[in-house]
């Protein structure tokens, strides 16, 4: 075997060894993660930026922020961005699968003992205790999203943040509209940095 079969080989062994990391950090995420998209979001931002450092914070933001906005479910949305943005359409697959799994085994298992765990009493004052533990999850995401967006220190994002919390609390202004609304502005945003920029370069 020469020196150039030895290269391939290693990495070959190393693409393998990347997309098995992947597989079961989702797969790992997925299953012992209770409380929805936004839990999930918060804990992949944590594996993959904080511990594994594939991505910085802020790009683990903007993931975020693209998986919440698209149709579908967040994990899911997330999955795909992360996979591609590692090993294209392979990692994308190999995300989703990791995602997916769990929760399909899961939900099977309980689907068939649907009877028998919904008159347990156990399982449903334990249901009860992780409910308290996935709102302090939920608050906690809530805290790191908007302390991220204050370093930012642009006031027309602080603003934006405290508008939308003040149309979802007080007039129960749909998720959706401010989604858009908050896309919308941030694209003109974006056009008006941008005509800035060349109209200072011209000059």
């Amino acid at each position: 075997m020469n020196h150039s079969e030895n290269k391939q080989t290693a990495k070959n062994q190393n693409i393998l060894r990347i997309l098995w990391q992947l597989f079961t950090a989702t797969f790992t995420l997925s299953a012992f993660t209770f409380g929805g998209g936004f839990v999930i979001a918060s804990l992949m931002k944590r594996k993959f930026s904080d511990e594994l450092g594939w991505f910085s914070e802020e790009e683990m933001l903007d993931i975020t922020a693209i998986a919440q906005s698209s149709p579908g479910p967040i994990p899911i949305n997330a999955s795909v961005i992360i996979g591609y943005r590692i090993y294209g359409i392979t990692g994308s697959l190999v995300a989703v699968l990791g995602t997916a799994l769990p929760p399909m085994i899961i939900i099977s298992v309980i689907s068939v003992f649907y009877n028998q765990f919904r008159s347990n009493r156990i399982i449903a004052i334990a249901l009860q205790v992780m409910r308290a533990g996935v709102a302090a999850v939920i608050f906690d995401v809530v805290l790191n999203l908007a302390k991220n967006v204050c370093k930012t220190k642009r006031i027309l994002y602080i603003g934006l943040m405290i508008a939308a919390f003040t149309a979802v609390w007080f007039f129960n202004l749909s998720a959706m509209i401010i989604i858009f609304a908050c896309l919308f502005i941030g694209i003109m945003d974006a056009v008006i940095d941008t005509i800035k920029i060349r109209e200072k370069n011209m000059d």
